[in-house]
C-alpha cells in the first residue's frame, strides 16, 4: 500500500484522538511547579535547621528523589503523571521515577537479570549520552585552553 504524505497526514489527523491541551498544559504547570514548590520548600527548611547552603541542597536532593521513589513504589506517581503529564518531568523526580519503574516492572526475574539488567532500561541511554557529552566537552575546553594559552 503506497500512499503519499498527505493523504497519510489526513489519515493520521482522523485517527489520531483530539488534543486536550487546554487541560494538559495547565496542569503540567500547575503540578510541576507544586514539585519545584516542595523542593524549594525543602531547601529552606534545611537551611532553616543549620545547613548551608551547598548540604542543603544535597538533601533537598535526596529528599525528591526518595519521594519519586516512594510514590512511584506506591503506584501514585503514575496516577500523578497521568493528570499531569509533562509536568511529572520535573528533571530529578522524573528521572528518579524512570530508574525506579523499569526495576519494579522486573523485580519478579531476580535481582541481577530482573532489577539490575532492567533498571536502567530508560535513564540508561540519558546517562550514557551525558557522560559522554560531558567528556566530549571536557576534551573541547582543554583544547581551547591549551591552545590559548
Amino acid at each position: 500500500m503506497n500512499i503519499s504524505n498527505q493523504e497519510y497526514g489526513e489519515l493520521a489527523k482522523r485517527v489520531s484522538p483530539p488534543s486536550a491541551m487546554a487541560k494538559t498544559i495547565p496542569m503540567a504547570f500547575v503540578i510541576g511547579g507544586t514539585i519545584c514548590v516542595i523542593g524549594e520548600a525543602l531547601l529552606n527548611l534545611y537551611g532553616a535547621l543549620g545547613l548551608d547552603r551547598d548540604n542543603a541542597a544535597a538533601l533537598t536532593s535526596l529528599s525528591l528523589i526518595f519521594l519519586s521513589i516512594l510514590l512511584t513504589g506506591l503506584k501514585l506517581y503514575d496516577r500523578i503523571a497521568q493528570v499531569a503529564g509533562a509536568g511529572t518531568l520535573v528533571p530529578i523526580t522524573g528521572f528518579a521515577n524512570s530508574v525506579c519503574s523499569p526495576a519494579l516492572d522486573f523485580k519478579t526475574e531476580g535481582y541481577v537479570l530482573g532489577l539490575g539488567a532492567k533498571m536502567f532500561v530508560i535513564a540508561g541511554p540519558v546517562i550514557v549520552y551525558g557522560v559522554s557529552a560531558s567528556v566530549i566537552y571536557g576534551i573541547i575546553y582543554y583544547c581551547i585552553k591549551l591552545f590559548s594559552a
